[in-house]
């Protein structure tokens, strides 16, 4: 795209901590290249091309023309060309490079939120750990809860909203290691606090928890620091929410407002009381000694 910048990404995906060891090959590939488009969505860019290095215990033919359907099925969706990349022997992980492009100076940052903004989000976070608990439970063939496993292997990166927030937005980020912890480097980067409305927080509906003997407290939990998610955070003006709702309906989504841009320099979850709610966790930490679900 001549005179746009140049936007690039990379994320790394390894069996049993990213994805279940049992998970189709077919969700692997689209995974792996999902949660980079959801960085260059987080971005407003456009895709443009991709690289790949995927590392495999043995030479298995099979799983490698499913795991190449599955890149290949949303790299088509999503207008990406793969142009390289690498092949080599190892424990099962897949490492894929995402460039995209965005107009000059108009790409969506982390350090752009200002007090007095709204925090927005556009989908249901949860879902996606929802769908890990019934997978770990044995549940992954059953129907109850297909819509929370598809969202944990083939999450759907929110690339033409990222678009759709240029220009309106003030702070962008997608969600992936948990909706608290992600919205905590939008505070860091742009020098604020965050104040959630626990109330205003979409969810995955309680009886799919309790069907896995979960509790409403530990659902709502899932959504606050869950993971997995690559769902966009954003930021905006109240000024601009009119524009904004009309530009995310014209996308068939529902834009929720979950919270304030406040003086601070923490996120923090506000009871409908005015108390503080303390999520179990905030989000995923790659070094913690707390592996989650």
């Amino acid at each position: 795209v001549r005179g746009a910048q140049l936007v690039a990404v990379c994320d790394t995906l390894v069996a049993g901590r990213h994805f279940p060891e049992d998970t189709d090959p077919f969700a692997i590939g689209w995974k792996a290249l999902a949660v980079n488009l959801s960085d260059l969505a987080a971005m407003g860019a456009m895709p443009q091309w991709a690289l790949l290095a995927l590392t495999l215990p043995q030479r298995d033919a099979a799983w490698v023309e499913r795991f190449g359907a599955g890149f290949a099925a949303l790299a088509k969706m999503s207008g990406i060309a793969l142009v390289g990349g690498d092949t080599t022997r190892g424990p099962l992980a897949v490492t894929v490079t995402a460039l995209g492009a965005v107009a000059p100076e108009a790409a969506l940052r982390r350090d752009g939120a200002r007090v007095g903004d709204r925090v927005c989000i556009a989908g249901v976070p949860g879902e996606a750990a929802l769908g890990l608990a019934a997978v770990q439970a044995g549940r992954r063939d059953d129907s109850d809860f297909a819509h929370c496993i598809a969202r944990l292997d083939r999450p759907e990166p929110q690339l033409a909203l990222g678009q759709a927030l240029v220009g309106v937005a003030s702070a962008c980020i997608d969600v992936s290691d948990g909706l608290v912890a992600d919205l905590g480097h939008v505070a860091t980067a742009s020098g604020v606090g965050i104040r959630l409305d626990l109330d205003a927080i979409p969810h995955p509906p309680f009886a799919l928890g309790a069907a896995l003997g979960r509790t409403p407290r530990h659902v709502i939990d899932l959504a606050l620091g869950g993971g997995d998610d690559y769902l966009l955070a954003f930021t905006v003006d109240p000024a601009r929410l009119p524009e904004l709702r009309e530009r995310v309906a014209a996308l068939g989504l529902d834009l929720r407002e979950i919270g304030d841009i406040v003086p601070g320099a923490s996120v923090s979850v506000i009871t409908r009381e005015g108390g503080d709610y303390a999520p179990a966790r905030a989000g995923f930490n790659h070094f913690g000694s707390d592996d989650g679900e």
